[in-house]
């Protein structure tokens, strides 16, 4: 683990390489797993406000789903999460041609809102727990991300950068140049090691 400013991230996140392939996964992330997206406590006002200006982008059966369960729902252990469509999808989710999006985005692009989405989503897949006083961001591995994987040593391009701008968003420009100081010294390090 690596420690910058507040959070503990791990070797994974700068280790590992990472870009979406919307064509290979279908957006996956969005429609498969056992519960919906990890929503912070300020995000629960934000989904109520911005819902009527999304809802038109969203499915009939999404917008059933948070009618009948609610904007969120609280699993077992107490976290907040976005309700799911039958057990299944994202109930904010929309498709383009036989892909998965999220409806909260698209309202987002086209300026209807200003809240982009929740910032769990935007940081996927690194995934926050806490630790102490500390967020520890980590790398989370799923067999459907295996084509962004591929996609993402091929164009070399670390999980952290992949998620550069919800980084920003969550910590800041300068937490950002803090994790890309350590990427860099890191690496020459590494190079430094290999030429001795």
């Amino acid at each position: 683990m690596i420690i910058i400013q507040q959070t503990l991230v791990s070797d994974e996140v700068m280790d590992n390489d990472f870009v979406c392939n919307l064509n290979a996964c279908k957006g996956g992330c969005c429609v498969e797993g056992d519960e919906g997206a990890l929503l912070e406590e300020s995000e629960i006002k934000m989904l109520e406000k911005v819902y009527p200006k999304v809802k038109p982008y969203l499915t009939k059966d999404g917008i059933k789903a948070i009618e009948k369960q609610g904007y969120y729902i609280t699993n077992k252990e107490g976290e907040l999460k976005t309700p799911l469509i039958n057990n299944g999808p994202c109930a904010y989710i929309y498709y383009n041609e036989g892909v998965a999006l999220c409806g909260i985005e698209k309202a987002y692009r086209e300026k209807k809102i200003k809240w982009q989405k929740p910032i769990s989503c935007h940081l996927y897949p690194i995934r926050i727990t806490k630790v102490g006083e500390y967020d520890a961001l980590n790398y989370e591995r799923w067999k459907i991300c295996r084509p962004a994987c591929k996609n993402g040593k091929e164009l070399n391009v670390p999980v952290f950068r992949f998620v550069k701008d919800a980084l920003i968003r969550k910590y800041g420009k300068e937490y950002y140049r803090d994790m890309e100081a350590t990427y860099e010294y890191r690496n020459k390090s590494e190079r430094s090691e290999v030429m001795i």
